[in-house]
């Protein structure tokens, strides 16, 4: 582990500068030097950060980025940037293994643990009790009524995150084209993800080599020194091996198909509960692009070829999914969950369905954990190639287009409901939370405990 010697405090002049041109939400950069976090400290950051992700990958990387490099400093932007370009390529939720990366980096693999952890388990007990009221008294006019303010209050932070991300990522011509050609190919031409991000890493290789001037990102501001995870430390973390790789490699597949595999003996092969686990897990190997790839090809086996709950139920799930911490792709566990109350057998019907939210929520999340620490070593290793460095440029810069994409999608959901006229509450509210954000330097948790009250009292008392 590297030591972190103490650093003069920074001038006023570069914490100004900082401000300016940071993407975090609501922080500012503190004079005095980082020091490294102890993991109980970490713990407490993890469990704000996971309380409090909202708004879908675009959202959660702002207010990750905002906590963990901009407001403590724990990590530098090259190595954030690094890791999240990694995770980007993987399938799955790529917030939730990114906290694993930021994680590992900081606390090793207890670290990377706990912070995939803490980013799931608030969106999932929320999940689950709000599936309960949903199968046991339907829709709950005050819960609905705060979600309602919530929506706004997202969509600010999501408009905010895409500002600050293209101010700080694309300071070249070819990285704004490369940028542009991402948001033309997801949101128009609907190309598979997996496609633009390779496309856009061999062009960032092959245009690294002829004009690697317009393939380089911005320096960090104070890259060396002012993190405790600088752009230049290594560290014992980052060396790969191996053997290690391997052995990791099989503990962490013996974990994700330990309830499978039990299930599967103690009920059978034909039972919901091993039908979820097994479906859940070939599910989360092709979760490329987000959870909005995925969903239409889960929406139409876990209604159509399985049964487990009625389109209707189908659709309810990603509201509430939007609505709550944590990964968008947390409406699988509200699958699960209707799935087997819907197939209880043994069991009384909530107590199946809990089964099955934890089934399907452990299949679909412990791979991140697998992918982070076995490949994350080898990612690290890597950081001082030039080249892959240039490739992997052109990744973060179709990532800038990819999120405004998922920022344009949400803001139509929100400000134009069911496609029909626009909703002027919502629209004065995003306005409002926006401007919070970008001048009144509000933190999130004031922009999200306002909105969510004022869409209280809009829906009840108005």
């Amino acid at each position: 582990m590297d030591s972190i010697a103490p650093r003069p405090a920074l001038r006023p002049q570069f914490t100004w500068l900082a401000v300016r041109r940071g993407f975090a939400v609501g922080v500012s950069l503190p004079a005095h030097p980082p020091v490294r976090p102890s993991f109980r400290e970490a713990l407490g950051v993890w469990m704000k950060i996971g309380l409090l992700s909202f708004g879908g990958p675009t959202g959660q990387i702002a207010l990750m980025h905002g906590e963990i490099v901009e407001k403590r400093r724990w990590v530098s932007d090259a190595r954030f940037v690094h890791a999240l370009n990694y995770c980007m390529l993987l399938p799955g939720p790529e917030a939730q293994q990114l906290s694993i990366y930021v994680g590992w980096l900081l606390h090793g693999v207890r670290g990377g643990i706990a912070a995939g952890m803490l980013f799931v388990l608030p969106g999932a007990f929320l999940l689950w009790g709000i599936s309960w009221l949903y199968v046991s008294h339907g829709t709950v006019p005050a819960v609905a009524a705060i979600f309602y303010g919530l929506k706004p209050a997202v969509l600010a932070i999501v408009a905010f995150a895409v500002l600050r991300i293209s101010q700080k990522i694309l300071n070249r011509r070819a990285l704004w084209v490369i940028a542009a050609a991402a948001f033309a190919g997801i949101f128009w031409l609907k190309l598979p993800f997996p496609l633009i991000v390779l496309g856009a890493g061999l062009v960032g290789l092959l245009g690294g080599c002829f004009f690697p001037e317009q393939f380089r990102l911005k320096e960090s501001h104070g890259a060396t020194g002012v993190h405790v995870i600088s752009d230049d430390s290594i560290g014992k973390l980052a060396a790969p091996d191996t053997g290690r790789a391997v052995r990791t490699a099989i503990l962490w597949s013996v974990i994700w198909a330990a309830p499978l595999v039990a299930t599967g003996l103690v009920f059978g092969s034909g039972h919901v509960l091993f039908q979820e686990g097994l479906f859940f897990s070939k599910a989360s190997l092709v979760t490329f692009g987000g959870a909005y790839a995925v969903l239409p090809y889960v929406a139409q086996q876990a209604v159509e070829t399985h049964g487990w709950l009625t389109a209707t139920q189908m659709i309810d799930g990603l509201g509430l999914a939007e609505t709550t911490p944590g990964p968008l792709v947390l409406v699988l566990q509200h699958v699960g969950f209707l799935g087997a109350w819907s197939h209880p057998a043994p069991f009384s019907p909530l107590a199946a369905a809990t089964l099955g939210s934890l089934m399907t929520t452990w299949c679909t999340f412990v791979p991140g954990f697998l992918f982070i620490f076995v490949g994350a070593p080898y990612v690290e290793a890597i950081r001082a190639n030039e080249l892959l460095s240039r490739a992997l440029s052109a990744i973060t810069a179709a990532v800038v287009g990819i999120v405004l994409n998922l920022a344009v999608w949400f803001g139509l959901n929100v400000l134009l409901p069911g496609g029909g006229s626009v909703d002027w509450f919502s629209l004065g509210l995003t306005i409002a939370a926006f401007f919070a954000l970008q001048k009144l330097r509000w933190d999130v948790i004031r922009i999200v405990v306002a909105c969510g009250a004022l869409g209280f009292a809009y829906r009840l008392f108005l």
